[in-house]
């Protein structure tokens, strides 16, 4: 028999069940720590069936920076003097608040409230005493009282107690105070059911949600479509509480990190501070949008702040417009930095650190070129053991100009989860800085700087994208070396779109190309680009909820995020009529006197959000594809033989005479009008405009052909060739005179055709507009 099938022989008797046993294995770390604990509790006499499910919670839950006491729970839960969850979970908060060794057996015993029971009657009293003080709005609520409130207020009482016994005596009570449940309670229970089911998901966007992976949070949580960012980030996002990043996995305790910690507290007052840390050498993209929402998202529901801090460590690739750009963009996400910071605020800071790593014999001073050491292999550096006066001096000569870039860097001694070793520290960039001038070059890489600043700001919660997942090691490694506050790193999922490309440098080639027109072309995916494409930041911000806080990589289709910007903007973005293909009609029998000023609503489906005037005259436009000579089988609209309404205006027409050019084509249409109320109701209604504003419209598709255009599987020729000829059409078009003047970003929905928004390319001369979305597709509709 193999050891695989022995571990799960070994499960099974601690009251697994064969698929939990094949689960279990997967995780490298639980099934160590369940094996350990099993084992244990054999050698202390445990009934393995009894205390099973005891020992599995806490294999689940030990981190590892306490697992050498194992045996000392399990030794406890052997004799059930540990015999819940819940004073397993009290004696981990214990151990892991004791790492400096002053385990205490009496205070331990205390805290997870060892020899204490809590009798039936005790249990009764509480629960009375709790009802008695909720029992009005029990009797007005009924069975829809949420009776967990009931419940945590008798737990907070009753720490200890069985949390079966006191549900059963809560529900016994309940009973005993309102009876049975009549038959009004079962109907209202219903309603509830039905008006809960109303607020899911557009059927359009939970059928795009398949495709994207369940959301998992490191403690195992999962979570499904979240309401808002606040939402997930309060109640599905569990991360450590500031000043307790000792329990999280894998962070390193030193000596000193108990009173750097307490200093750290002292000095934030308990308070979650976050950053958003972007290099200012692009625009920002859909996936930082999940990092915006993600950083400052969480710092908003603790009450915390999250700075904006601009990781401007490469001169040669920093421009001003970046700066600004992504400032723009964090601010039209809805959110306001706490304060704005730069790497180089700190540059004197992290100089000196550096020579302290020097003197502790943690940096040197590398000949190695860049060509020798890059990759997972390199050849060991020959200088990795100078001396410490020799580092200093060199390092200083490096500082001051006397070697040239590439001829020296300066490492640190320390092997990245990769494999990666001696990352550079400092490299030589004879280039000036846009906010430092020539005072150095010198300049410090990412490994260096990013967790040397996170604690200069005390940061709590250093979230990051799960490729800096290797980087977690040298992340604590630095600052555990310089002594100095260690914050915490989590990583999430990177959020990818399919049908495009995010690279700073692809796009930039799209846009030397002349593919496309900037970093805000609508066609893009930066965040300026959706700006300008009229896609509201509410809805970004409502797509990322639904991502959520994956710990896998999440990749979706265009369509999921346009039906989060389509739902939006269809209670938001007042009606228009615009039509793209123009058709003139010429109305024979005019029923007014003089050109009519017709009411439109701004939301037909809501009178109350107000209406605008459009003008009905005897010459009017309809869109060239609501007309036929002879119309298809289910074709509804104007036809020689078939009438159609006009939307809002309370008319029909019906042809009486077509208009062709010399080729055939039709220019013109002559037709009568009555009103809506007289003769057969028509089939259809379309839009129309009169005495029109000439606008440009620009339709957009996607920009690439395939899924994922930097797939050389999928397009060996490359992204460039990939590229859709037919992503831009422009078209003059018709609108009626509710659109002119309107504001750039202005969102409008065009009747029967889609959503759009007003481009910064527009004049008091001509309106210019693009299609941000189009309509819901309604199977059916002809």
């Amino acid at each position: 028999m193999s050891i695989h099938d022995d571990l799960i022989k070994l499960f099974i008797t601690i009251g697994l069940s064969e698929q939990k046993a094949l689960e279990t294995l997967k995780n490298d770390v639980l099934t160590k720590h369940l094996k350990y604990a099993i084992e244990e509790a054999v050698g202390n006499g445990g009934t393995l069936q009894q205390i099973g499910m005891l020992l599995y919670h806490l294999a689940a839950k030990i981190k590892v920076q306490i697992n050498h006491f194992i045996p000392v729970i399990v030794e406890y839960i052997a004799a059930n003097k540990i015999d819940s969850q819940q004073r397993i979970d009290a004696a981990l908060d214990y151990l892991l608040s004791h790492l400096k060794g002053d385990f205490n057996v009496k205070d331990f015993e205390t805290a997870c409230g060892v020899g204490i029971t809590v009798s039936p009657e005790e249990i009764e009293h509480v629960v009375e005493n709790v009802i008695k003080k909720h029992k009005d709005e029990l009797l007005d609520k009924r069975y829809r009282f949420n009776v967990g409130v009931v419940m945590q207020e008798v737990r907070q009482e009753l720490k200890w107690a069985d949390g079966k016994a006191i549900k059963n005596e809560v529900d016994m009570q309940v009973l005993d105070l309102l009876g049975p449940k009549t038959e009004a309670d079962f109907s209202l229970q219903i309603k509830q059911s039905k008006k809960v089911k109303s607020g899911k998901p557009s059927a359009e966007s939970r059928e795009l949600a398949k495709d994207v992976e369940l959301i998992v949070v490191n403690e195992g949580e999962v979570t499904h479509s979240a309401i808002s960012v606040r939402e997930i980030m309060k109640t599905k996002v569990h991360f450590h509480k500031p000043g307790e990043n000792y329990k999280t996995d894998g962070y390193v305790v030193t000596s000193k990190t108990m009173k750097l910690l307490q200093e750290h507290l002292k000095l934030t007052g308990g308070q979650v501070r976050t950053r958003f840390p972007p290099e200012p050498n692009g625009i920002l993209h859909i996936g930082h949008a999940k990092a915006i929402n993600i950083n400052f998202g969480y710092a908003a529901v603790h009450d915390g702040v999250c700075f904006l801090r601009y990781d401007d460590t490469n001169p040669e690739k920093e421009e001003e417009k970046f700066f600004v750009g992504i400032k723009n963009m964090v601010e039209w996400l809805g959110y306001k930095p706490y304060r704005v910071t730069h790497s180089s605020d700190y540059f004197d800071q992290l100089y000196e650190w550096a020579r302290v790593l020097i003197k502790k014999g943690f940096a040197y001073v590398c000949h190695q070129k860049h060509e020798e050491i890059k990759g997972f292999n390199p050849p060991p550096s020959p200088w990795r053991e100078r001396p410490v006066e020799e580092n200093l001096r060199l390092f200083e000569d490096m500082k001051n100009g006397k070697l040239e870039e590439g001829e020296a860097t300066l490492r640190m001694k320390i092997t990245l989860e990769e494999g990666k070793q001696d990352p550079v520290a400092y490299r030589i960039k004879f280039f000036p800085h846009h906010r430092t001038g020539d005072k150095w070059c010198i300049y410090p890489t990412y490994d260096y700087t990013h967790c040397l600043c996170d604690s200069i700001e005390h940061i709590t919660h250093s979230l990051c994208t799960k490729e800096f997942q290797n980087r977690r090691s040298s992340y604590y490694w630095l600052c555990n070396a310089l002594d100095i506050y260690c914050p915490v790193q989590w990583e999430y999922g990177r959020l990818n779109m399919n049908y495009t490309v995010v690279s700073k440098r692809k796009i930039a080639k799209l846009i030397s190309e002349g593919i496309v027109n900037d970093w805000d072309d609508p066609r893009l995916f930066t965040l300026s680009a959706l700006r300008r494409r009229g896609f509201p930041p509410e809805a970004i911000n409502n797509f990322c909820a639904q991502i959520g806080v994956t710990g896998a990589q999440a990749v979706v289709d265009p369509q999921m995020l346009e039906a989060f910007v389509r739902d939006f903007l269809n209670t938001t973005a007042p009606r228009a009529m615009v039509v793209l293909e123009p058709l003139k009609v010429k109305i024979v029998n005019f029923p007014l006197p003089k050109t009519a000023d017709i009411q439109v609503p701004n939301f037909p489906n809501d009178p109350q959000q107000g209406f605008h005037f459009v003008p009905f005259d005897r010459e009017l436009y309809i869109e060239r594809t609501d007309f036929k000579e002879v119309g298809d089988k289910g074709y509804r609209r104007l036809t020689l033989k078939q009438q159609v309404g006009l939307r809002h205006a309370g008319y029909h027409i019906a042809v009486s005479k077509v208009l062709k050019d010399s080729e055939g084509n039709v220019v013109e249409l002559e037709v009568k009008c009555e009103p809506s109320s007289v003769g057969e109701k028509p089939k259809a209604f379309i839009h129309w405009v009169s005495q029109p504003l000439n606008i440009e419209v620009r339709l957009y598709e996607k920009l690439f052909k395939h899924k994922n255009p930097e797939d050389i599987n999928e397009v060996p020729g490359g992204f460039l060739l990939d590229c859709n000829e037919k992503s831009l059409e422009v078209v003059q078009a018709y609108g009626d005179v509710s659109l002119k003047n309107a504001p750039v970003y202005r969102k409008f929905q065009f009747e029967r055709i889609g959503f759009f928004s007003v481009d910064p390319d527009s004049t008091n001369k001509k309106m210019v507009f693009n299609r941000t979305v189009t309509l819901k597709e309604d199977v059916g509709k002809i």
